[in-house]
Order: structure tokens, then sequence, then C-alpha cells
């Protein structure tokens, strides 16, 4: 590739893409977005317009089919995540998939095969918060033993939508907080834990309505440690991040929406030292996703998340289900 920025396009004009992913992308030394697609023109170019992107497409099959694209953003509804992640793979696009990867696990294999056919592409999963420095800080004060060996996580995630046609509300859309936000404490507990759990248990509340979790708990068991979470669609907006170990603790202030223009707070403390405030610089995690990404596809190296860890979350995911279902530990099945 000859140029030193990777031209990107965006499927899609979710929220997300529109409000965080593309400014943020946009501003970061390796990546560029140059075009949007939509399944409406009108929307695609007043999105386009609105960014400053060069290209708007009103199929996202004609996003695919141009040469200038080098990778593709997929921040679709879940169930779009796999077929036009494949898609892109077919054309010859690298690929960011937004979390979750898939509905199921099964179906997330379906894109670990179809990237095994395309060794020079990439593909990753968008769970942006393991780039931002906070992340990067406790996971090397984990692994470097700072406060003794990794003993249990607690972490807290929430938000209130009642709103019936908002898609995190629509079960048969993959909707539910364990899909939409219970994601990221599985993941982090995997990414600190440097391991898969051996058994995981589950206790859900559905809304009557919508048919989605609206409250989940869950444990995961790693052998030597523990991981417990509660993520929740209808409770006051919360979220906080515990890391215990032996000697100490970590805990983080605000572990997934890091806010990009101010700086991030999270505190270590010890019985020997008490506890200790660490300031981490205004960061944008979804630049540096961009970039890390970006760097990968430029200079072919692999991506830091394989793409088979997004579906070993989502085995996690379906096994905390089954085991709220049963009211029993359940293994999941990698």
């Amino acid at each position: 590739m000859s140029q030193r920025k990777v031209r990107w396009g965006v499927l899609g004009v979710a929220k997300i893409a529109t409000e965080k992913v593309i400014p943020a992308m946009q501003r970061g030394q390796f990546s560029e977005v140059i075009g949007i697609a939509s399944r409406s023109r009108d929307k695609a170019t007043t999105a386009a317009q609105r960014l400053g992107l060069a290209k708007a497409y009103e199929t996202y099959e004609s996003l695919l089919a141009d040469p200038q694209i080098d990778a593709v953003y997929n921040p679709l509804p879940n169930h779009l995540h796999i077929p036009l992640s494949i898609k892109a793979l077919e054309a010859g696009k690298h690929v960011l998939c937004e979390k979750p990867i898939a509905l199921t696990a099964r179906e997330g294999q379906l894109l670990v095969d179809a990237a095994a056919k395309y060794p020079k592409l990439k593909v990753m999963e968008a769970f942006m918060y393991r780039h931002h420095p906070q992340w990067v800080t406790a996971k090397r004060m984990v692994t470097g033993g700072m406060i003794g060996p990794l003993k249990t996580i607690q972490s807290f995630f929430s938000y209130y939508n009642v709103d019936a046609n908002n898609i995190r509300n629509i079960a048969s859309l993959g909707g539910g907080g364990l899909m939409d936000i219970g994601c990221y404490p599985i993941s982090l507990s995997r990414f600190l834990f440097d391991r898969e759990p051996t058994r995981v248990f589950g206790l859900s509340e559905y809304d009557p309505q919508f048919s989605t979790d609206r409250i989940a708990s869950a444990i995961l068991d790693f052998g030597e440690g523990s991981s417990t979470f509660t993520c929740s669609t209808q409770l006051c907006p919360y979220q906080r991040v515990h890391i215990f170990e032996t000697e100490g603790r970590i805990e983080i202030e605000i572990p997934f929406n890091a806010p990009p223009d101010r700086p991030c707070k999270m505190w270590y403390a010890t019985a020997s030292t008490g506890v200790s405030e660490i300031t981490l610089p205004a960061a944008d995690q979804y630049t540096l996703q961009g970039d890390v990404m970006s760097q990968a596809i430029l200079n072919d190296t692999p991506v830091p998340t394989p793409i088979k860890d997004a579906v070993a979350n989502m085995h996690i995911i379906e096994g905390i289900v089954a085991a709220g279902k049963i009211g029993k530990w359940v293994r999941p099945t990698f």
C-alpha cells in the first residue's frame, strides 16, 4: 500500500459511527474515512456532507465495489455484522466490525472461516476500550504483578432505555443488556486473566414487553480467580470496574465510555502505600483503535485481538444465558 493512511468506508449511518467513530478516525495518524453508505441516498449524502466525507453511496454494495476503499468499518445492527463483513472480505476489504460480532457463536464462526480464506485481509472486533491508556496501564499492572496475583474482578455497566423502537430493545435483532454491554465485562475479564473461564453462571430479568434481558448478572470462574458483573438497560447510568489482587486493588472510574476530551482517573491501592490516584491524559479510544487497525493493515502485521477472540466472547454470553435458564453452572463450549 503506497499511501501511509488507510482509506476507510463506513457501512451505515449508525449514531456511534457518525457521532463518535468517524470524527475520531478522521483525526487519526494512519486512518482516513473517505465515504459512507446507506440504503437511503439522502441519509448517505446528508451524513457525508455533515462529516466532510468525499463520497456517499446509496447501497452497501456500491461502497464495497469501490477500489478506492481499503477497509470497512461495520457499525450496522447486530444481525448484519456477519453477512456484510463477509461481503466486505469477498470484495477485498479489511474489516473492523462492531461488537458483539454476531447473534450467536456459530454465526460468528462463519466470519472466522471466511477470514481464513483471505489471510492478507485484517479482521477485528471493535472493542475500543482495550486501546485506551487506562486499560493499557491496568493490563501492565496486572501482568507485572504490581498488586499480587489476580483474584477477582467486579464490574458494573448500566444505562436507561425503554424506547420500543430502539434496536437495543428488539430481541430478534440481538437486543438486550448482555449483548449490548455485558460483552464488555466478559471481554475485559478474559483480557486481564489472559485465559478462558472454565464455567459460568448467570441470572437475568427480562422485560415483559421487549423480551430482552434488562438486568443480567454473571459469575465467570477462571479457576484461580473469578469475575462478577451486572449490566442493565433499565437502571440509572453508571459504570465502574474493580480489580482485586492479593496485595492491592485497581479501580477504573469510567472503564468503557472514556471521555475523549478530558483526563481519566484510576486508583491503585495497597495496604502499605494507601490509595494513589493515577491520571491518564485525554485520549480518544476510537482514534487509537482506528490507528491500531490501520497500522496492522499498512505493515501487514497481526491485529492485537484476533477475530477468534470475538467468537469466544459469544460462547460465554451463550453460556451465561443457558445457565440462567437452567439455574446451574455451564461450561462454555469453545
